[in-house]
């Protein structure tokens, strides 16, 4: 996959992971675009990445995938990459019953519902683009449920995101679209932070960094691999 001239939508491009992708495509030539829902994070990686180019939007609101459909459109013809990142993970008690599941954000429309919308609404402007791709951003968790029981939502739509690609990587040949999942082991960020100081999970020697993290996938990316999953470290 050849990784410089794209043009890169990140849904979730302002920390972690996505932040990790868009610093690592801009030092490529590439025009990297990041949306999210915080502006001030938004405006803090456009402070400390000169250049890069930010949107605000809820991947969740229907009325705010259209409009940032007709902002890349309008703004962002040459767009061939769409990145699928934003998320969210929440500890769910399934013993408390519907209660517990409907505190707090919705993983299901962040995680699995917003991804696959997105897709479908971007497939038309990617078809037949040079080097067109749609990378999504799974987890290792959805193949390790064992070790994070807790989290049975998060599990759940990481699982079903990864049932996605596989199909949607099949229909989407023969439009030039390549699909891409990365499938990351547990990477420092601020996914889920009351779950991971529950268990003391915030920081440990054998997490990876984000940047670290992007920058051992990204050269399986340029290996054309298309499915890249990186080993989980369960010692903590």
């Amino acid at each position: 996959m050849k990784m410089n001239d794209n043009t890169i939508l990140i849904t979730g491009g302002a920390t972690g992971i996505g932040y990790a992708m868009a610093k690592y495509f801009q030092a490529r030539n590439n025009t990297v675009i990041i949306c999210g829902r915080r502006e001030d994070r938004l405006a803090q990686a456009a402070t400390t990445l000169p250049g890069i180019h930010t949107v605000s939007c809820d991947v969740t609101d229907n009325s705010g995938r259209l409009a940032l459909v007709r902002h890349m459109q309008e703004r962002f013809p040459n767009m061939n990459m769409l990145v699928n990142n934003a998320g969210i993970q929440r500890d769910v008690d399934l013993t408390k019953g519907v209660a517990d599941l409907e505190r707090g954000e919705d993983e299901i429309k962040v995680n699995l519902d917003a991804p696959i919308r997105l897709a479908l609404l971007f497939t038309p402007f990617l078809a037949n683009k040079k080097n067109a791709a749609i990378v999504n951003v799974s987890s290792g968790l959805a193949f390790m449920v064992e070790h994070a029981a807790g989290m049975p939502v998060y599990c759940a739509t990481k699982a079903g995101l990864h049932a996605f690609s596989v199909a949607q990587r099949i229909q989407l040949a023969p439009l030039g679209i390549r699909v891409i999942e990365l499938i990351p082991p547990m990477v420092e960020s601020e996914l889920n932070p009351e779950g991971r100081r529950k268990r003391n999970m915030v920081k440990s020697p054998n997490m990876m960094s984000a940047d670290e993290y992007i920058e051992k996938t990204f050269a399986k990316m340029e290996q054309d691999v298309d499915e890249i999953r990186l080993e989980m470290n369960w010692r903590h």
